[in-house]
């Protein structure tokens, strides 16, 4: 059997477990020297090089530049020889389902890799996908991402009891949030990390998501989703279903030393942390964050679950694609469009716009200076 060394995506931030696979600098079958550089990866706060660990050839590569992928995923191998391969790994290897896919019918299917691991792990019915494209990763996240909730619209006047589900550094902000404002009775947390009766911040840990459909039954309405989700927006998009598949509403929250312009329009689940400011008919989709010192100018439009990092800028007439994330610090310049799941790392500066899944590293310029 070949001898085979594997190139591994690296974890280059614990809270972001995916990179974009930047650039790929040698070709199926070359030859690499120890120490040569095989390709470049991203994150919204730093670029790394990934280095051949020992001579060889380059085998089995796996994925394209332009590509997200989680870090750990095989990239390719370092083999002894420009043919290496075993039949047991990826990209060699013909699986279980893959057999299983061409027996359903549906072998025409093109998916990566990436958007395969995800769609298995999701639930996601693969004969269901269309066959006229390469499927990627960010259609399978498009898939999975709930719709805006249509209801409930709100809830019974006088009724200020509020769960707030997401008990870490997030959950604690938006709890000094809904204190600020004093008029909600913040009866505890939902988290499923966290052991049943825990104090955090001064509030009980009173369960997971299983608990949802007993304080439902008992009356309960309103909740708070305080799980930030910075490094998996998919942990969000699914509190987000669990609350409301059990019926509780997402009010809005916005802090006593914010600043919104009145011709501002917010959708239902969007929090306002301390001294943002929202400039005029500017549209804030369902469930965006909006930290501590943002500022979104005129007629800018946030889609839903947008998440505006502390100081980040937004000029006018700016839009924001759903899922995406802004760093801190972040400046976006005037009429420019941020794709959908687009991140935008801190300090970077955005002079044109992003696409889907683009990935601006911290402290940058874009588009890149050539």
């Amino acid at each position: 059997m070949n001898d085979l060394t594997p190139i591994k995506i690296p974890l280059l931030n614990p809270n972001e477990p995916e990179a974009l696979l930047a650039a790929v600098e040698a070709e199926e079958g070359q030859a690499v020297e120890e120490g040569e550089i095989i390709a470049l990866v991203e994150t919204t706060k730093s670029t790394a090089e990934i280095l051949a660990e020992k001579s060889g050839y380059l085998v089995g590569l796996r994925f394209k530049p332009g590509e997200t992928l989680q870090a750990g995923e095989v990239l390719a191998y370092i083999g002894n020889s420009p043919e290496a391969s075993d039949p047991n790994l990826l990209p060699w290897a013909k699986n279980d389902a893959v057999n299983a896919e061409e027996e359903s019918g549906f072998e025409e299917l093109r998916i990566t890799e990436p958007a395969r691991e995800l769609a298995r792990h999701s639930g996601v019915d693969l004969s269901t996908l269309p066959t006229d494209r390469i499927i990627t990763r960010g259609i399978i996240e498009k898939i999975l991402t709930p719709k805006t909730p249509t209801g409930p619209a709100g809830v019974p006047e006088g009724d200020q009891g509020i769960l707030v589900y997401g008990a870490g550094g997030h959950g604690r902000s938006v709890v000094a949030l809904l204190r600020a404002l004093g008029k909600y009775d913040i009866l505890g947390f939902l988290d499923d990390g966290y052991p049943i009766g825990e104090t955090v911040y001064g509030l009980t840990v009173l369960g997971g998501a299983e608990q949802l459909g007993k304080m439902a039954q008992n009356g309960l309405r309103m909740a708070i989703n305080a799980v930030g989700g910075i490094g998996d927006l998919q942990v969000r998009l699914r509190v987000f279903d669990r609350l409301h598949g059990a019926g509780f509403f997402n009010p809005t929250i916005i802090h006593p030393t914010a600043f919104l312009e009145q011709s501002s329009q917010l959708d239902h689940g969007v929090q306002v942390f301390p001294f943002a400011y929202v400039g005029t008919e500017v549209e804030v989709g369902y469930g965006g964050i909006i930290n501590t010192g943002t500022i979104v100018s005129h007629n800018c439009i946030l889609e839903p679950y947008v998440n505006l990092s502390p100081g980040a800028t937004l000029a006018g007439g700016v839009t924001v694609g759903e899922g995406a994330l802004i760093g801190m610090r972040a400046t976006v310049n005037l009429y420019v469009h941020i794709g959908r799941r687009a991140r935008i790392g801190n300090g970077a500066t955005v002079k044109d716009d992003v696409p889907d899944g683009g990935v601006v590293p911290a402290g940058t310029i874009w588009p890149p200076r050539q």
